[in-house]
């Protein structure tokens, strides 16, 4: 196990218990202490070289749970791509996401843990497949990290 406060930066393995956590940040759960921090203090003006492949990996991800809502961006005001069901989660089996992550990704080019993107370089930037059998071990530990619950 592994303290959260390490949850972005760590190393990930693929037999750790919980699943490394992205977008999770104080402003798009409209309360502190969410696993990333604020999201304005991880903006930057550029993003990785590879930022684009980056996004596209992140929008290909495996949808965990759907959640029926809208948003907007928390930096701009706007409504966005990913507007509709902002807040669902989507992962690749090794990390997990808002699906609203990739937008602010893109947009604000956020900076991303050195783990995710070797992870994601490592695999070529294609979407692994993940099974159930793969994910429900992590499930229990990490979506109460997040605010929810198991279904």
């Amino acid at each position: 196990m592994f303290d959260l406060a390490d949850t972005t930066e760590r190393e990930v393995d693929e037999g750790d218990a919980v699943l490394g956590l992205l977008g999770f940040y104080d402003e798009l759960d409209n309360r502190a202490g969410q696993p990333n921090g604020s999201v304005r203090d991880a903006v930057r003006p550029v993003g990785e070289p590879d930022e684009a492949e980056l996004v596209a990996y992140l929008d290909g991800g495996h949808v965990l749970l759907d959640v029926m809502e809208s948003g907007h961006d928390v930096i701009t005001g706007t409504s966005h791509r990913h507007s509709p069901g902002c807040s669902s989660l989507v992962t690749d089996g090794t990390w997990l996401w808002r699906r609203d992550f990739p937008h602010y990704v893109e947009t604000h080019h956020v900076s991303l843990p050195d783990a995710f993107v070797e992870h994601v370089r490592g695999l070529r930037h294609r979407m692994p497949a993940v099974t159930v059998e793969e994910l429900a071990p992590h499930l229990d530990e990490t979506l109460p990290l997040v605010g929810w619950a198991r279904p």
